[in-house]
């Protein structure tokens, strides 16, 4: 059972899975640094506040001491925002990605070999000359 299991963990696809999803792992955090630290700031010149904070307050809260607002409802509009973003970015990548790829594969793709054997013209010149006999 250990080397069935052995033999499928070092299989090819398995293996370039791995490596994918860490790599995608490492990418994420490299767009959720350029949306939190460029993408962010740039529109929250805009809103003329910081775009992560933005938010629709429904109810209003009361500080505490720390100066932490408890009690409030608020849809946190600016976060999610900046999840979207995060998420076309990753996916845009992604698809260039696959573009990438399947246009490679095209490429590898040998061209059909000629057909082996006589031309049609020689085929007709036999027959031709088996009904002279």
């Amino acid at each position: 059972m250990l080397k069935e299991f052995k033999e499928f963990a070092m299989k090819g696809n398995l293996v370039d899975i791995a490596v994918g999803f860490v790599m995608g792992a490492a990418f994420k955090q490299v767009v959720t640094s350029f949306t939190g630290g460029i993408v962010s700031p740039l529109i929250g010149l805009i809103f003329k506040a910081d775009f992560k904070d933005i938010k629709w307050v429904i109810k209003e809260g009361v500080a505490n001491a720390e100066g932490v607002m408890e009690g409030q409802v608020a849809i946190l509009i600016g976060e999610f925002l900046t999840y979207v973003i995060d998420f076309v970015i990753v996916a845009f990548v992604m698809f260039m990605v696959v573009k990438g790829v399947n246009k490679l594969k095209k490429k590898e793709e040998p061209a059909p070999a000629p057909p082996a054997g006589p031309t049609q013209e020689e085929l007709l010149a036999e027959i031709r000359d088996l009904l002279k006999k």
